[in-house]
């Protein structure tokens, strides 16, 4: 009988050790954060609206090109130093690569472009670019200041975050070169997930806009250089014109899409550089042209088309033709497909940040991102942030008038830290379920061999 009491006694003793272990392990799983919800009030309260706005400008007034962002860099290494932001760097020439949190799995990415294009501002206000033919045209220097924003205040409250934050501030995205360089280059090391953001005037301020699979075309380039043999105007016919080879060109370049393509399957060729000749009496040795060629699907059999079309154009006219897939080094990217996950979680954080209405479904856009890479490499998902206001008339992008409303900026910088701080917090949860299922099973199975015990000995 005594025996039988230990048993009892030492059986009960091991069940309430599990019992409390298991009850540990649910408290630790409730309680995943105490980060703050309300990251647009933090991100809109005076101090931090008006230094993203500094930082913003400061990167406005001196724009630097792909892959010579040296001072934009600079400015951006030296916040983090303020911060207390660990950071690698220099990453593909001149990109940064902050960490904040735990600097254990999991590890989400937050990506900001950093160059600006080489044309002319048109705008006058007291900010406007002090370098001669270059400009921020495409909202850079906001993405910039809003994942600044976003790093200060995750960087609060980095206690509360369950893994690392990943801070991908990119170089040369206008040339669709700088995150191919970053991923070979390691930025993406053990990340799970990437997010981006793009101001854009399509849709309108303080609304979102993303969709699930293809948000963005592939794109890329051609340059063809078509040679005949020049000569006096007045005498064409001792000559092989290249001007009519080339114009026969640039109109049989249309029927790729027009005549060649399923009506339902969205593709784009666009000739837009056409040089050639500087007299108004001579016909020129040869003619360049070159343009830009977009697809969702079939992209090397549409490169494929543009240079049989130009190769034998040229030959029906006489002339010869060469043609450059990849001019100046501008590579082709791919689709950027939003991953479906990635997407739910995204609407929900912006339902709950910003309110269901402010979410809009996108439709898919021709232009290309080479974000694209990152989402091709690992789960990626890319937004719009919406900045157009009733009240003024806010330019396209690529535009010599475009202008970035700031006011956007603290909606950027909220949206980054919230999508940062709800994928970690829903992987651990997922994390901690598994955690619990293991705990249960083992308690199960001891509950079910102490009943066995104490019916034996009863």
């Amino acid at each position: 009988m005594a025996i039988n009491n230990f048993l009892l006694f030492s059986l009960t003793f091991q069940l309430l050790l599990l019992l409390r272990g298991s009850s540990e392990s649910s408290r630790i799983t409730g309680d995943v954060s105490r980060t703050p919800k309300k990251f647009l009030e933090l991100a809109k309260s005076p101090d931090l609206f008006d230094w993203m706005v500094s930082i913003r400008r400061k990167i406005h007034e001196n724009p630097e090109l792909g892959f010579e962002e040296y001072e934009t860099s600079k400015l951006i290494r030296s916040e983090l130093d303020l911060m207390g932001v660990k950071y690698r760097y220099p990453v593909a020439i001149t990109g940064v690569v902050g960490y904040i949190g735990t600097g254990e799995p999991p590890f989400v990415a937050l990506r900001a472009d950093m160059d600006a294009l080489p044309m002319q501002e048109d705008v006058e206000w007291a900010h406007k670019s002090k370098v001669p033919g270059k400009m921020h045209a495409c909202g850079h220097d906001g993405h910039v200041a809003m994942l600044l924003g976003a790093a200060k205040m995750l960087q609060e409250h980095r206690q509360d975050l369950q893994g690392t934050v990943v801070l991908i501030f990119q170089p040369a995205e206008e040339v669709f070169a700088g995150a191919k360089k970053m991923i070979e280059e390691g930025a993406l090391k053990h990340v799970e997930a990437i997010f981006g953001i793009h101001l854009t005037n399509r849709v309108p301020f303080g609304k979102t806009a993303s969709l699930a699979g293809s948000l963005l075309a592939g794109s890329g380039f051609f340059e063809a250089v078509v040679t005949g043999k020049g000569g006096h105007a007045a005498i064409p016919q001792h000559t092989i014109d290249p001007v009519i080879a080339a114009s026969s060109v640039v109109l049989s370049l249309q029927h790729l899409v027009s005549r060649e393509t399923d009506p339902l399957d969205s593709k784009v060729v666009t000739v837009s550089m056409v040089h050639g000749g500087n007299a108004f009496n001579v016909i020129p040795d040869s003619i360049t042209l070159g343009g830009t060629l977009r697809a969702f699907t079939g992209f090397s059999q549409l490169q494929q088309g543009v240079k049989e079309v130009i190769t034998k154009q040229a030959t029906v006219h006489r002339c010869n033709a060469s043609v450059n897939l990849t001019p100046h080094g501008k590579e082709q990217v791919p689709p950027l497909v939003n991953d479906m996950d990635l997407y739910k979680q995204f609407k929900n954080m912006v339902g709950d940040l910003l309110g269901e209405e402010s979410f809009v479904e996108a439709s898919p856009v021709m232009g290309g991102e080479d974000f694209s890479y990152f989402a091709e490499a690992i789960p990626g998902h890319f937004s719009f942030l919406g900045m157009q206001d009733e009240t003024k008339s806010y330019a396209s992008t690529h535009s010599s008038l475009y202008r970035v409303n700031e006011d956007a900026l603290p909606y950027g910088a909220a949206m980054h830290a919230s999508m940062a701080v709800r994928y970690l917090k829903d992987k651990d949860s997922k994390g901690s379920n598994s955690k619990k299922d293991r705990t249960l099973k083992p308690l199960s199975d001891f509950i079910t061999t102490l009943f066995i015990v104490h019916w034996i000995f009863l």
